[in-house]
């Protein structure tokens, strides 16, 4: 093979890998908010769509006429480590009622493609109050009013809505505010990334009937169905679950892996195909004998990230591990005073936690970025770091170690 032909292989592979990355850091991506991105995406569309549809079982749509690529993540297990977020200055994540309401009107703008405000709140108010278990909607009430905005909001940051004349901030401070929005009905539709319509899941059974998936057999088929999963289905649930894991958590543990995921993790195909999908999708794979971790050195795939400056919980948390692993389980009353102590230390620093009380939620939100990145738990009263903490751990220099 030729040079010229090697490079171009290479090319490819690095702007695969690239793209993947790209999907898993943002499901939705479109033209208008990155056409670079977009343009990649619909350059590699085929060896997308397999890569995902092979190592996780996740469909990606791409409509180039559109604009839009849209790839279907499907967790075996809900979470609610990633919720939908205000777009607002706080950033605060959705509470029950602005869900339902994103829930209305994304229902509701299926109607026509151009609506205004005015027109789409008394829709939803005519839906909630014929909905059985929804609370009505008052658009008097400046409270819903908010909650009605954020979930607009987060709709035009899909790209689901646009607003051609007037903008939504304006409906918080007045209820006859007039905007007029453009509505992608397709796009409004490729939201919900569900194996199973909302009309046929069984409410009894939600959220998990929602994310029932029949390709694996047994259970997953129902009832009705019947009959057991074979050799085969039992493999793939196997590989799609495991890689799933590895794509959206920090950290995969294999004492928290179920027996099938664990014992799929140590064989020889898993181990292999475990490290194929890693490199074709540009990740360094770390293998330990605690669990696998996937590293983007390029930080394309992440959506928050630590160590990182970027808040005083990050920066905090980064301060308190040190602790943690050196000095073993510690109980919540020992991170307190270290939180406290070090906002003594600092008093210009960290102003927001600057006053009574401020030391224990300092710790308290440090706890949080800590658990949410895999590095430790809470147990009771006490925390222990977790095995990957040690990938943070300060390393004594010269003078320390002779002073030792």
């Amino acid at each position: 093979m030729s040079s010229l032909a090697n490079q171009l292989v290479r090319a490819e592979k690095e702007e695969i890998a690239r793209a993947i990355r790209t999907l898993l850091g943002r499901p939705l991506v479109s033209r208008h908010d990155d056409p670079a991105a977009f343009d990649l995406i619909r350059k590699r569309r085929r060896p997308l769509v397999q890569w995902f549809d092979y190592f996780c079982g996740w469909r990606l749509v791409v409509e180039p006429r559109q604009g839009y690529a849209r790839l279907v993540k499907v967790r075996s297990e809900p979470a609610a480590t990633r919720p939908a977020r205000r777009r607002r200055a706080t950033g605060a994540p959705f509470d029950r009622r602005r869900y339902t309401l994103l829930c209305l009107c994304a229902a509701e703008l299926l109607a026509a493609p151009v609506t205004t405000i005015g027109m789409l709140a008394r829709r939803v108010a005519q839906a909630a109050a014929v909905e059985p278990g929804v609370p009505a909607f008052d658009p008097v009430r400046s409270d819903e009013r908010a909650a009605f905005a954020d979930a607009l909001k987060l709709l035009e940051h899909y790209g689901a809505l646009t607003a051609m004349d007037g903008v939504t901030d304006s409906y918080l401070g007045d209820e006859d505010a007039k905007v007029l929005y453009r509505v992608d009905t397709t796009l409004v539709i490729r939201l919900l990334a569900a194996p199973v319509p909302p009309s046929r899941a069984d409410a009894r059974g939600l959220p998990g009937s929602l994310t029932t998936e029949s390709r694996y057999g047994g259970e997953e088929q129902g009832e009705e169905q019947g009959g057991e999963q074979t050799a085969t289905q039992r493999a793939l649930q196997a590989r799609h679950s495991l890689i799933r894991r590895l794509l959206d958590e920090p950290v995969v543990y294999r004492h928290e892996l179920p027996p099938a995921e664990a014992a799929y993790a140590a064989s020889a195909t898993g181990r292999r195909l475990i490290r194929r999908a890693a490199e074709e999708a540009g990740f360094v794979l770390e293998e330990r004998a605690e669990g696998l971790l996937l590293v983007d050195a390029d930080a394309i795939a992440t959506d928050t990230r630590f160590p990182d400056d970027g808040g005083h919980a990050k920066v905090a948390a980064l301060l308190l591990l040190d602790l943690l692993v050196t000095a073993g389980p510690v109980t919540t009353a020992r991170l307190d005073a270290e939180a406290a102590d070090l906002l003594r230390r600092f008093p210009q620093w960290a102003k927001a936690y600057q006053s009574d009380g401020g030391g224990p939620r300092l710790a308290a939100d440090a706890l949080e970025v800590l658990t949410l990145f895999g590095l430790a738990r809470r147990t009771g009263e006490r925390v222990a770091a977790l095995p990957a903490a040690a990938r943070y751990r300060v390393d004594p220099g010269p003078d320390d170690q002779e002073d030792r």
